[in-house]
């Protein structure tokens, strides 16, 4: 048998909260295999600060939800998605209690059996018409992962693999071609190894890393989508990347994403010589929906040439800054700014990709035995722009949706063998690694200066003209030279720059996320539309 190769059931590609929440809802009879591309807890989940909207207020409602969410998605949310989602927002918390989640909590009065207790503290965000947030302090992400890891490591049916990156998925012709496993490469050894499964789940994460600022790893680059487009899977709406308002603007330093719930508690944004000018752009001010607020802002440091604006919450009481953002409060100590005693620096940032794999609601592809969850995936939940922590709800709900479909759907796949091993015979180790690392800077670059907050036709133009010449080159020299981290992460990140630039050049309107000054309106003549994209033809 081949070294290199591994055999299992499900291979689930991430270990965030979609793909840790899919393996451990799946029967624990099943060999699950979850590969991290580095060490389990490195991916964009344990970064999450806000927390996760659900309904569990008695003042609350699931129409409220889902009204507040179909309000930001800007006409492109699809109505059942969001149902879907916001309906299973109350069990979702439950089943992280379940797993003994650590998040902040409130008393309850003594009810009237005398009963006392606790329940979740909620807080409110932009866009959100309630307090509705479930949190852990401000670092609700790093909660998710901790209870998830906790939890994975005891299940015996589950290895986790980490330094494996995913390199790309490996389709069989049984009759439907589906997905019977994926190439990896073993970041420590350089060894890539091949891994069979009846079926695979793509729990990647975004596409956030193609900008030159953002506030997720810099890594995450779109691999999971570039993957599956070569796989033959559509992809939708990747027009819409949401920039965060608000990261820490320290010079040559990477971003810190400042979270929604500072404003929501009631941090106010201010130009250098202290005046407040949301009012002048949105009638709810520092609480409108992301898109808005990150546009005022890029408006203002044009408008002035500033390189930041101030984020204030120091009119606060300090136990109350300190108490609600205690990882905030010691990460811009560490960076020189006390929150307490005065505003902070703060830059938008590409922060979320809205688009992504086109799935259902059971999380399936358009390639049998592929699922896909998270912000990989496109379930229509978030149409043109993401209401605040309906992203970690989205993760749960539809990794669990697709752990339930694919213990039904494995009884028909044949049971999985060792796969063919990647063939290196035709290549040698490059000479030229300052080509990668030259062409990354680039796409980066000319991503935030021509596809970022605000856009034109000739600046999309000009992005398409230079991808397509730099995916020619980047797969001429992929071709010859032996893979590395790199250069495979090079690779995807040309594949998703050109699907947001194609995206964005086919959307003939500005909505949500999307604003083109070519069209500065919503097209109204039409009914909104999502952008999909159709891979060509295998072999084309």
């Amino acid at each position: 048998m081949n070294p290199s190769g591994h055999v299992c059931d499900v291979l689930v590609l991430g270990s965030g909260a979609a793909g840790l929440a899919f393996a451990l809802d799946l029967p624990r009879t099943l060999a699950v295999t979850v590969l991290s591309k580095g060490r389990l807890n490195q991916g964009a989940t344990n970064r999450a600060q806000g927390g996760i909207a659900a309904v569990l207020s008695p003042d609350d409602s699931i129409e409220a939800h889902v009204r507040d969410t179909l309000a930001a998605g800007a006409g492109l949310c699809r109505e059942a998605a969001v149902r879907f989602a916001v309906e299973r927002g109350p069990e979702t918390i439950r089943w992280l209690m379940s797993l003994g989640i650590e998040l902040t909590w409130e008393k309850r009065e003594a009810g009237e059996k005398g009963e006392e207790g606790k329940t979740p503290h909620l807080t409110r965000e932009g866009g959100h018409s309630f307090r509705r947030v479930v949190h852990a302090e401000d670092a609700t992400g790093r909660a998710v992962q901790a209870c998830l890891e906790n939890e994975a490591v005891r299940r015996p049916n589950l290895r986790l693999i980490e330094n494996r990156l995913a390199i790309d998925l490996i389709r069989g012709a049984d009759g439907k071609p589906r997905c019977v496993g994926a190439y990896a490469l073993d970041t420590a050894s350089g060894r890539i190894e091949t891994f069979a499964a009846r079926a695979v789940m793509m729990a990647t994460g975004g596409a956030s890393g193609v900008y030159r600022h953002c506030t997720n790893p810099a890594a995450g680059g779109g691999d999971g989508l570039a993957m599956a487009w070569r796989a033959g899977c559509r992809v939708a709406n990747m027009e819409f990347t949401q920039f965060h308002p608000t990261s820490l603007y320290v010079r040559d330093a990477e971003p810190l994403l400042i979270s929604e719930a500072v404003r929501g508690e009631g941090g106010v944004l201010r130009l250098p010589n202290g005046e407040r000018f949301m009012d002048r752009f949105d009638p709810r001010a520092e609480l409108a929906p992301r898109d808005i607020v990150a546009r005022a802002i890029d408006h203002e440091m044009k408008r002035l040439g500033l390189a930041y604006v101030h984020l204030d919450i120091s009119h606060r009481p300090v136990y109350f800054v300190c108490g609600h953002f205690p990882m905030l409060y010691r990460r811009c100590l560490e960076a020189g700014f006390d929150m307490t005693r005065g505003p902070i620096p703060v830059v938008p940032a590409a922060h979320y990709t809205c688009g992504g794999i086109v799935t259902d609601l059971a999380a399936r592809t358009d390639l049998a035995a592929l699922y896909a969850a998270g912000e990989c995936a496109f379930t229509g939940l978030h149409g043109a722009n993401r209401l605040a922590s309906n992203s970690l709800l989205e993760c749960i709900v539809f990794a669990r949706a697709a752990a339930e479909d694919a213990a039904r759907a494995l009884p028909a796949y044949e049971p999985p063998r060792a796969l063919a091993p990647w063939d290196e015979s035709q290549v040698r180790d490059s000479d030229e690694e300052v080509v990668v690392s030259h062409n990354r800077d680039e796409i980066r670059q000319f991503m935030w200066d021509y596809v970022g907050i605000v856009r034109t036709e000739k600046r999309l133009q000009r992005a398409l003209s230079r991808i397509e010449l730099l995916k020619r080159e980047i797969e001429e020299y992929y071709a010859r030279f032996r893979v590395t981290p790199a250069l495979i992460e090079l690779r995807d990140m040309a594949v998703t720059s050109e699907l947001i630039i194609r995206s964005a050049l086919a959307r003939k309107e500005s909505r949500g996320l999307h604003h083109i000054l070519d069209y500065p309106r919503p097209d109204d003549a039409h009914p909104p539309a999502d952008t999909i994209l159709t891979p060509p033809a295998r072999g084309k």
